[in-house]
């Protein structure tokens, strides 16, 4: 599961798919994914960008030293576990923010579409399997 995932260069790296004033259909954007994980950048906002994810089953530990980052959920359920073993679920509209160092990963419920708010670029850190 793991290769298709991208490398942590790949995805501070990864450039909007819109510019400012286009108008952005999530609904049109999530139904265009048919792989079982996508995460790209939809806009940049200032320093930030908002990504759409659409994913199924679990994402690797990791963390962003300098950045928080926001999770909208739109469709499904999101379970974020934190290391320390504490575990947050998210249904369809709840939202959490992950300040900046927290080691964490995702884990979809069934197909999840979630938005997420971070720094342009935000530095990625994979992390081994935390117990």
């Amino acid at each position: 599961m793991t290769s298709q995932f991208p490398s942590a260069q790949e995805y501070s790296a990864q450039m909007a798919r819109h510019p400012a004033l286009a108008v952005i259909d999530i609904r049109a954007e999530q139904a265009e994914v048919t792989e079982s994980y996508r995460n790209q950048v939809l806009v940049d906002v200032n320093s930030d960008c908002m990504r759409l994810a659409v994913f199924e089953g679990e994402y690797r530990w990791h963390q962003h030293p300098d950045s928080d980052e926001l999770f909208l959920v739109v469709a499904g359920t999101l379970q974020i576990d934190l290391a320390g073993g504490n575990c947050i679920e998210l249904t369809e509209w709840q939202s959490v923010v992950i300040p900046a160092g927290t080691v964490h990963r995702t884990r979809a419920i069934g197909r999840t579409v979630n938005l997420t708010c971070e720094r342009k670029g935000a530095q990625t850190v994979f992390v081994e399997a935390v117990t």
